[in-house]
Order: C-alpha cells, then structure tokens, then sequence
C-alpha cells in the first residue's frame, strides 16, 4: 500500500494526496496541537509535509529506510520544531519576563490543548464519514453547497442533515465520555 501510495505521489495524483492526508493528517495535527500550535497551524506542517517529501520521492537516490508514517512524522516535528524556534527567537526578552505574559500564554496553551485533545478524542469515537465531512465543515470551512456537491448530496437539506446526525455521533461520545468518569 505505501509502495503504490508512493508512486502515486510521484505522479502527482490528486488522489494519492487525499489519501496521505486521511492516514496521516490526524497524528500531525495531535503532535502539532499538543506542542503549542492549533489546527491552522498542523495543516501549514502537513502540506509542508507533504513538499518536502515530494521533494525527496524525486530524487533518484531516495531510499525510504522507514516506515511512511515514521517518515511523515519525523518530517513533520522537524518542521513544527523549527518553527517554534522561529517563533520564540523572536520573543523580545522583555515580552518573556513579564509574568502576566507568561501566565497568559499558560493558560491560553492549556485551554487549547485540553479542547483539542478532547475533540480528537471524540473524532476517533464516529464514522469515518463523520470525521470527513465535520473535518471539511469546521476546520476547511466549506459551505454547505460544497459540502452537499463533494459528498454527491441531491439537495442543501440532505447535506444539513447529515450534519446533524454527524454532531449527535460527537455528542453521544461526550456523554459516554461523561458517564465513564
């Protein structure tokens, strides 16, 4: 399956790139969210991701030595890692020792993390389907038109629907999540 996903890759198949990101988008976006970043932030790293090892299929002497997704991976916190640099080199040194300042970020990180965690958690407890089409509603932000033409919906109302019942497979989670506390 990698083998053919790679060769699909080289080829630049569209469909290949949306493979990739259904395996391997959700663990990125986990690492990236839970180091600090949000959901903007995990897609920049994917799709970033992904051109570097475009890059790499293309040269002839590339040998994947590990598994894709250890490959991904290690890409992918190269990336994140590096841009974290970025970011806190330039943090002026006054902006760190202001403790108000810090306290913010804190908190700030901590609310971030604890509702994308739980969201993740919730996500991996619906359909596949679900996952696909409340990833595209909330996270790309598609309109319901869009949605209803890329899912093959005969109408806007049918596509509404669907998204109900997509919320009500996360609200159940929530609450199983509840009651097992």
């Amino acid at each position: 399956m990698s083998e053919e996903i790679l060769k699909d890759l080289k080829s630049e198949n569209n469909k290949a790139f949306g493979e990739m990101y259904k395996k391997y988008f959700g663990m990125v976006s986990y690492y990236v969210v839970n180091n600090n970043g949000r959901l903007d932030d995990a897609e920049d790293i994917f799709q970033d991701t992904m051109m570097v090892l475009l890059e790499k299929l293309r040269q002839d002497n590339f040998v994947l030595t590990a598994t894709l997704k250890t490959y991904i991976m290690a890409i992918a916190k190269n990336l994140w890692l590096k841009r974290l640099r970025t970011t806190y080199a330039k943090l002026q040194f006054t902006d760190l020792c202001d403790i108000g300042f810090l306290a913010q970020i804190s908190q700030t990180i901590e609310q971030d993390s604890t509702y994308w965690e739980k969201l993740q958690i919730y996500l991996t407890k619906i359909t596949s389907h679900c996952k696909g089409l409340i990833h595209d509603m909330f996270f790309k932000e598609k309109t319901i038109a869009q949605i209803q033409e890329e899912y093959g919906y005969s109408a806007k109302h049918n596509a509404q629907n669907q998204k109900y019942k997509c919320m009500e497979q996360i609200r159940k989670a929530k609450e199983q999540d509840k009651e097992s506390i």
